[in-house]
């Protein structure tokens, strides 16, 4: 026999979903969240795609070298690329040309004009390498005679040649299809890691540089000079300031000032190799180019617009100075690379060490070391100045 149910059983059925317990004030913590995904029965978040990278500028580095010679490997520690004492690049001396009297610029101008004419090249001009302005002088004389007086008037004008054109992004280097010219033959005698073994190697290099370069730049209707090398010990003084033998290589007002014995035991290494010399030659030519063509003082006149060097926009300028030196450099191993004028490994051994190079943790006015890498061979590979113009490339194409 059933009994009935007791008064109010069964409970009214609830109208609508069942009320949410209340958490209490202070419960136990969240569990972790599950490294591998969310946790059982909890259904994932919908996260969005994230967006694609900007396209650079340049491709990413497509290194050409073999495997290194035997014995060689990256330096483990690289020390701060090209620097002077205390600034970024002792090439750009901020304010410099207007400190400069007008008399001393016109003194200067003179001097190398008449060192290129020595050397062979008087059909190029330094006048606007110099950073001097163009300017016509007009001299008037009086001559008196017994029936009137005369004026007669006489204008020099500017020398006659191509000249440098003082821009960045635009300038007619990256539209003119230039690249480091081919040549038969460098014959480089044998590198003896000591001051005088490596001015020897370094200026049978240079000619061969120059041969690349002079008649590119003469197509682009830039100027053109050669490079003057200065092999130092101790400690000498530039118009950039002083450099000792301590720090790397650096150009100044178409100088290479070059350390000797300083790549022979950077960063305490005993690798010596002599592709580093030439890599680091080529890069230093590289700002040679940029002076002879006005991208160098364009440079300088951009960070004083910016307020010097060391604010965020001057690193970058910077750094996009450097990247294209480095740019250039690549170009210039180029033609090394052809018609078996050096072994191979010297090359590959000079773009190595060149892609090797960065700010690391130092002040960011070089550029990161993948930045570097990448830059030189792109250089190397495209060998086309317009392969080479950081300065339209993204921000990050420079960092």
């Amino acid at each position: 026999m059933t009994q009935p149910p007791p008064p109010g059983w069964p409970p009214p059925r609830p109208v609508g979903p069942p009320p949410v317990p209340a958490a209490p004030p202070y419960g136990p913590p969240m569990p972790p969240r599950h490294v591998q995904g969310p946790p059982p029965g909890m259904r994932p978040p919908q996260y969005r795609a994230p967006l694609p990278p900007p396209r650079p500028v340049m491709p990413p580095p497509q290194p050409v070298w073999g495997t290194p010679p035997g014995g060689y490997a990256p330096y483990p520690q690289m020390p701060p690329r090209r620097n002077s004492s205390n600034g970024p690049i002792p090439a750009l001396v901020l304010g410099g040309v207007v400190i400069l009297g007008l008399g001393a610029i016109g003194v200067f101008a003179a001097t190398l004009s008449s060192k290129v004419k020595d050397a062979g090249y008087s059909n190029y001009t330094t006048y606007s390498p110099t950073y001097t302005y163009s300017s016509t002088t007009t001299t008037t004389t009086t001559t008196t005679t017994s029936t009137s007086s005369t004026r007669s008037t006489s204008t020099s004008s500017a020398p006659v040649g191509p000249k440098a054109v003082y821009k960045l992004e635009d300038h007619p280097i990256f539209t003119a299809n230039i690249g480091a010219n081919d040549f038969d033959a460098c014959p480089l005698p044998k590198m003896e890691y000591n001051p005088a073994g490596e001015e020897r190697f370094l200026s049978a290099a240079l000619p061969c540089i120059e041969k690349a370069w002079q008649p590119a730049l003469k197509r682009a209707n830039l100027p053109y000079q050669p490079v003057e090398l200065q092999v130092f010990t101790g400690t000498t003084q530039t118009p950039c300031g002083e450099h000792t033998t301590k720090e790397t290589a650096m150009f100044c007002r178409g100088v290479i000032y070059w350390p000797g014995g300083f790549y022979a035991n950077e960063g305490g290494s005993t690798v010596r190799h002599p592709g580093v010399y030439l890599g680091q030659l080529s890069h230093e030519y590289g700002h040679h180019v940029q002076w002879l063509t006005g991208l160098m003082r364009a440079a300088d006149q951009a960070q004083y617009d910016v307020g010097g060097w060391d604010t965020p926009k001057g690193l970058e300028l910077n750094r996009r100075l450097e990247l294209q030196a480095t740019c250039f450099g690549g170009m210039t191993l180029a033609p090394f690379s052809h018609k078996n004028v050096v072994p191979m490994d010297v090359v590959n051994t000079g773009l190595h060490d060149a892609g090797q190079r960065g700010d690391y943790s130092r002040t960011p006015d070089h550029g990161s070391q993948p930045n570097n890498e990448r830059w030189v061979m792109h250089g190397h590979k495209q060998n086309k100045a317009n392969a080479c113009n950081t300065w339209a490339a993204s921000s990050a194409d420079v960092a």
